[in-house]
């Protein structure tokens, strides 16, 4: 039975019905559902899968590109008090197979970008736990001739008299198993409780200001806590959703202009792939619509920042800090208000980049080494591993998470984050953050991008090693600066990097031993973070190759 002493994510349905009962909750393609429309969906769709079989705490996979019926399987599986476990659309067959085993789902839920995974898995011998197989979209799964497959249309017409919002729950609360975006490793499940979510949401509301007049676009996938956080928000202040499949720059920006689009989430990837597409455009339409854009998964830097207010000048820009085991944003910053002259805040210096004010329900500490703590309704029950284990372990909601950050808070309460603590690189007997020295590298005017990171070294134990991007009119020099051939072009070299680390006041042994100059994209995960992982095998690569030749 229902009750609204205990949080769960589909109590927005209950608004979705009445105040957006004629009005549009999603538009999805050329599809167009209004709140009375929507909240059907999800109610026949729950009393479909309650008739085929489905109960408390049984999981579901979903790997499907963002739709409406995304958000409706979201919802209607929480309504039964099952639990979903979005898969990233982007990974190999491999990481595919080990989400999948990692927690065992009853269902498998995909859409046609997906379906390849359908045929691929041997379900008899590797998952026999997986008992139904079900597709999302309009397209037969007859020519697929697989058993237990099943139609999302088919499930829903199983529904037999009135529908009602009579939701359950999983044990402990849970609703959703969210894999980490896996910078260092294989991703791993996180277990956020239905009332996690909805605080995160109270956050987002109280602090970025949304509102049922909101026109939302989806530009972050629903496999990560990022875009679940937010669509959650969206759907509990009875916003209109506007959902495109995957981000496209393109497309992003004629739904901003075709819809009115009011709000957003971005990384900084998205931005400025974005901000690159309007620049393209004689006639941009969208510019006075966009009110409100909050930006995750890394800082932006003062030029984009710029950019974004001539583009959006209406827009008030904020930047949040967190990361999937706390349901998503633990701090947020204002980084353009138009309503405000200037933003005097400083956003880098010495102690690393300031990230903001914690939100009201976040307790943050930071201990005698530098590891950022954090408590409260908003962390993760556990891992999925911990959150199954027999002799379970108390709710992690009472204890102190360590976010593996490093950082301080000063005077005022805001945070300053310094890097990862695993990114820590050890040269000399002196610790160095990769972040400290990327800040100062990014003011030089001919860099663009700078990734720091430490490779091993007989002397030193870690050599630090500053990766750069140029900017289009720079040259680089591995033989020392001269002037450039071209006088419209000039030239960066290892020698004038290392003198601008020392004009900065950088201190001598955070300065990097040796210059790579990167001509590729930096390699990311899928929400924008680098794998440093990556860049440093490929710098241990170089060099490699690089002794090599002169031996």
């Amino acid at each position: 039975m229902s009750t609204y002493s205990k949080a769960h994510i589909c109590q927005c349905l209950t608004r979705l019905s009445t105040v957006r009962r004629n009005s549009p909750v999603t538009i999805s393609g050329a599809r167009r559902k209004n709140g009375q429309q929507f909240v059907q969906g999800v109610l026949a769709l729950a009393q479909g899968l309650t008739k085929l079989g489905l109960r408390s705490g049984h999981v579901v996979a979903i790997a499907a590109f963002n739709s409406d019926e995304y958000l409706e399987w979201l919802l209607a599986v929480a309504f039964v008090g099952g639990i979903v476990a979005p898969l990233n659309y982007r990974w190999s067959f491999q990481e595919i197979k080990s989400a999948i085993l990692a927690v065992k789902p009853v269902m498998l839920v995909s859409d046609e970008s997906c379906s390849r995974w359908y045929s691929d898995l041997d379900y008899d011998s590797e998952f026999p736990f997986l008992r139904w197989r079900v597709f999302i979209g309009s397209n037969s799964l007859d020519s697929m001739k697989l058993p237990n497959s099943l139609a999302t249309e088919t499930i829903r017409s199983q529904t037999m008299g009135d529908l009602d919002l009579n939701f359950t729950w999983a044990p402990d609360g849970a609703a959703i198993v969210c894999f980490t975006s896996g910078t260092t490793g294989k991703p791993k499940g996180a277990v956020i409780s239905h009332s996690a979510l909805i605080v995160q949401s109270l956050a987002k509301v109280a602090i970025v200001g949304y509102s049922e007049e909101d026109v939302y676009l989806h530009l972050a996938p629903l496999c990560h806590i990022g875009g679940l956080s937010s669509a959650l928000t969206m759907l509990m202040v009875g916003a209109c959703h506007v959902l495109i499949p995957k981000f496209e720059a393109t497309a992003a920006v004629d739904a901003i202009e075709k819809h009115s689009v009011t709000s957003f989430i971005t990384v900084p990837t998205i931005m400025v792939d974005l901000i690159s597409s309007i620049t393209m455009k004689e006639n941009w339409r969208g510019k006075h619509s966009v009110k409100k854009i909050l930006n995750g998964g890394g800082s932006l830097p003062p030029e984009l920042i710029g950019l974004v207010a001539n583009f959006f000048p209406q827009a008030r820009l904020l930047s949040a800090y967190g990361m999937t085991e706390t349901s998503s944003s633990l701090t947020f910053m204002a980084l353009h208000d138009p309503t405000v002259a200037e933003i005097s805040r400083q956003s880098q210096g010495p102690e690393g980049v300031c990230v903001g004010m914690p939100a009201p329900h976040v307790e943050l500490k930071v201990n005698r080494d530098g590891r950022i703590l954090t408590r409260g309704p908003h962390v993760m029950l556990g891992y999925w591993d911990q959150y199954t284990a027999p002799q379970r372990l108390e709710p992690t909601v009472a204890i102190w998470l360590d976010t593996g950050d490093a950082g301080s808070l000063d005077d005022s309460g805001n945070l300053w984050l310094v890097g990862r603590i695993n990114d820590r690189i050890k040269t000399g007997g002196e610790n160095v953050h990769p972040a400290e020295i990327e800040a100062v590298l990014l003011q030089h005017p001919g860099v663009i991008g700078a990734v720091v990171v430490g490779i091993p070294d007989a002397r030193l134990a870690e050599l630090v090693v500053g990766c750069i991007q140029l900017r289009e009119s720079w040259e680089w020099s591995d033989s020392g600066c001269c002037v450039a051939e071209d006088e419209s072009r000039q030239v960066l070299c290892s020698e004038t990097l290392t003198k601008y680390c020392r004009a900065k006041n950088l201190t001598g042994f955070k300065a990097p031993r040796m210059f790579v100059r990167w001509k590729e994209e930096f390699p990311r995960t899928s929400t924008g973070k680098i794998r440093r992982d990556q860049v440093r095998r490929e710098v241990m690569s170089r060099r490699l190759l690089s002794i090599s030749s002169n031996l």
